[in-house]
């Protein structure tokens, strides 16, 4: 049990490879998940044909016949990640296959490391099923090989990503993910739902809703019968019965339509929508914004965040920022700290900018130098720490429902409906917690706040 970091990079999403049998000799591949939620579900997918083809998945290099490392080429410190990962998967098995965002580069990949076996990009389910089946090929047994009715799952069996759509039609400087990904494709909504039902029917209690671009979703559909199709797709979620949760929100005005659906959540009269947002606002100042290229405007912004707090009081927002962008002033850098004093935004997080090959941003003038970067860093998290310190603080006294994410001998590990995996806060039960199971649904009463976390007791 242990408490949560507060400088977590909210790019990144855990995996875990799960323990499975594998029979004699059944070929076996080994996976190297890196990078955010949208890849780890591109992961699942890979494993997911994989198994359905005969193979066994092992979760680490020993013994498997071939690996995967599914890259990040989202900052050049996520490269340099994904470099030494396929590197430590080179020494440790030999036979690797690269797929994932940095497979956008193949060039660069087998620059540095020219034994890869096969380089394919995101989401090329069928090249990277290609280039295993050249490295190891399948050997079914119908009889022995049973999938399981949701696939194969890096998360915890109590929640799991839902990818709605694939690519950006946004041109950030800043950002290479058009280039990687592609422009906006979003999944047709019976896939999205049929995918939803698979896994509440098989015990997901929370559904975590990723896109590039959730509120876009479907507006790519030409002749469409609904202007904003999120709108009755987060509703049609809402009515599994689980948790749902939306990621990567942008803050069009039709957002505001969603907050009913959330009241309904929130007032614990129906299934529906968490009352949590997690929109990238990324900066505050309109210049910056400009250089950005950003599709928001900050003087907007924070009148769509007093609209959606007043129809919904208990509305949790979450976003992330960049701190040091090239021309960023230290006045504009103050505007953002002003901003966020006004916002109160319940989770924050941040990047220092970081040049990204490819990106329009590394030609902008007046660069940040590094010291100025991690100065402004340091003071905008030690705001967004005490913004959440006095929020957390409030809570005490009062009962909410929380989701049970791990149980070990010090006590159980819990969210609230206003954490989300990984990136967020816990709340932890330290007594009488010895009955609780990962994926419980409980109320506490709140006896305890930190910066970050919070205590509690079953009530």
């Amino acid at each position: 049990m242990s408490q949560n970091p507060p400088l977590l990079r909210p790019d990144l999403a855990r995996a875990t490879v799960p323990e499975m049998a594998r029979r004699e000799g059944q070929p076996t591949i080994g996976m190297v998940s890196l990078g955010c939620p949208k890849a780890l579900v591109d992961s699942e997918r890979i494993l997911t044909r994989l198994r359905a083809e005969g193979y066994a998945i092992s979760p680490d290099y020993k013994g498997a016949d071939a690996v995967i490392v599914n890259t990040c080429g989202f900052l050049d410190s996520a490269k340099a990640e994904s470099l030494d990962a396929i590197g430590e998967a080179l020494r440790e098995n030999g036979r690797v296959i690269v797929t994932g965002c940095l497979g956008a580069e193949p060039d660069y990949i087998t620059g540095a490391h020219p034994k890869v076996m096969a380089v394919t990009g995101p989401h090329q389910y069928e090249q990277v099923l290609d280039a295993v089946h050249g490295v190891v090929p399948p050997s079914p047994d119908p009889f022995i090989d049973l999938l399981p009715a949701s696939g194969i799952r890096l998360t915890p069996r109590h929640f799991s990503y839902l990818k709605i759509s694939e690519g950006c039609d946004h041109k950030c400087k800043f950002c290479i993910i058009p280039d990687m990904r592609g422009k906006l494709q979003s999944r047709p909504a019976k896939a999205v739902l049929r995918e939803a039902e698979k896994l509440v029917q098989a015990g997901v209690k929370e559904l975590l809703v990723i896109s590039q671009d959730t509120s876009a979703y479907g507006t790519d559909w030409k002749g469409r019968d609904e202007k904003f199709p999120i709108l009755s797709l987060a509703r049609d979620l809402g009515s599994l019965g689980a948790w749902v949760r939306m990621h990567y929100v942008y803050p069009y005005p039709h957002v505001r339509e969603l907050i009913p659906a959330m009241v309904a959540q929130s007032d614990a009269s129906g299934g529906l929508i968490l009352p949590y947002l997690d929109i990238p606002f990324q900066h505050a100042h309109p210049e910056v914004l400009k250089r950005m290229a950003r599709p928001a405007a900050a003087s907007r912004t924070l009148d769509e965040i007093a609209a959606w707090r007043a129809a919904c009081p208990d509305i949790v927002l979450r976003s992330t920022f960049i701190v040091g962008y090239p021309g960023e002033t230290e006045a504009e850098f103050q505007t953002l700290l002003d901003w966020l004093d006004e916002a109160q935004l319940d989770r924050v997080g941040a990047f220092k900018y970081e040049n990204v090959s490819g990106a329009r941003s590394n030609a902008l003038p007046d660069h940040v130098p590094d010291e100025v970067k991690e100065e402004r860093f340091a003071r905008f998290m030690e705001k967004a720490q005490a913004i959440s310190e006095a929020k957390l603080a409030a809570k005490i006294g009062s009962r909410i429902e929380v989701i049970v994410d791990e149980v070990d001998e010090d006590g159980a590990t819990c969210r609230t409906k206003a954490d989300a995996p990984e990136i967020d806060g816990n709340l932890f039960i330290d007594e009488g917690f010895e009955s609780l199971a990962p994926g419980d649904i409980v109320t506490v009463e709140v006896d305890e706040a930190g910066e970050y976390d919070l205590w509690g007791r079953l009530v």
